[in-house]
């Protein structure tokens, strides 16, 4: 890895963990659709999977008074079964795919009439939707639309959305991370003293991402965050379907 690519990487990683640390999302997808350009699939989601972690374990640290932590237990739990599953399979899809799961997942969500949609988000329901989030962590590298989508759908205020979701990313990143690092084969390598870099600069992002939210009222958290969803991925599916074509 160059010094040049490495600054670079630093900069996006300080830029996306700061869209997080606002918002509890947006900031993973921009990463892992940069890294799915720059790198081969498995390297992507290793690295992906460190500073994510890093990422949302600050995130959990800061906000740590709000965390619902029996939402966490029933998610880490789904979450499990999920990459029971899937380790069976070990697919790996390419790029294209990978872009367009990621951007449809939202509208999916959306597109489901409100009368099938849980009412609440109760255990049965964290317990599900961490199951089908791994699932999508598996093939796309992120849970973002599915799970902010979720989250946004429950009666928490903003700052339990934050830290709650950080926390189970914390995990679900951790579960990536050993499913293509040990599981894979050919997994993604990544220089050791890149990962101390990547760790140290989605730490700083997050930490200047709090001092925002703080000004944000519920009502504009849910609001921005719902546009932030839909730009992102639309803007998957389109590159997806580029790459499908051949075109890129």
């Amino acid at each position: 890895m160059t010094t040049l690519l490495a600054l670079g990487l630093s900069v996006l990683m300080i830029g996306t963990a700061f869209l997080s640390g606002i918002f509890g999302m947006a900031g993973g997808l921009i990463l892992i659709g940069v890294l799915l350009v720059v790198f081969p699939l498995p390297t992507a989601m290793v690295l992906h999977a460190v500073t994510q972690m890093a990422s949302n374990g600050w995130r959990a640290i800061l906000w740590w008074r709000h965390i619902s932590w029996k939402t966490i237990a029933f998610s880490v739990a789904g979450s499990l079964v999920s990459v029971g599953l899937w380790s069976i399979w070990l697919y790996v899809p390419d790029k294209a795919i990978a872009l367009l799961l990621l951007g449809l997942s939202p509208f999916v969500v959306r597109a489901i009439p409100d009368r099938l949609m849980p009412r609440t988000f109760g255990p049965a329901q964290v317990a599900a939707t961490g199951f089908v989030s791994m699932m999508l962590m598996l093939t796309t590298g992120v849970t973002g639309p599915l799970l902010d989508t979720m989250f946004l759908r429950s009666t928490l205020e903003r700052r339990q959305i934050i830290a709650t979701k950080a926390a189970c990313q914390l995990f679900s990143h951790g579960f990536k991370l050993v499913y293509f690092g040990a599981l894979v084969e050919q997994a993604g390598q990544v220089e050791p003293w890149f990962l101390a870099v990547a760790v140290a600069s989605s730490m700083l992002g997050t930490s200047l991402g709090k001092l925002l939210l703080e000004r944000l009222s519920d009502a504009q958290f849910r609001v921005w965050s719902q546009r932030l969803i839909t730009v992102l991925a639309s803007y998957y599916v389109g590159y997806g379907l580029v790459l499908l074509a051949g075109i890129a």
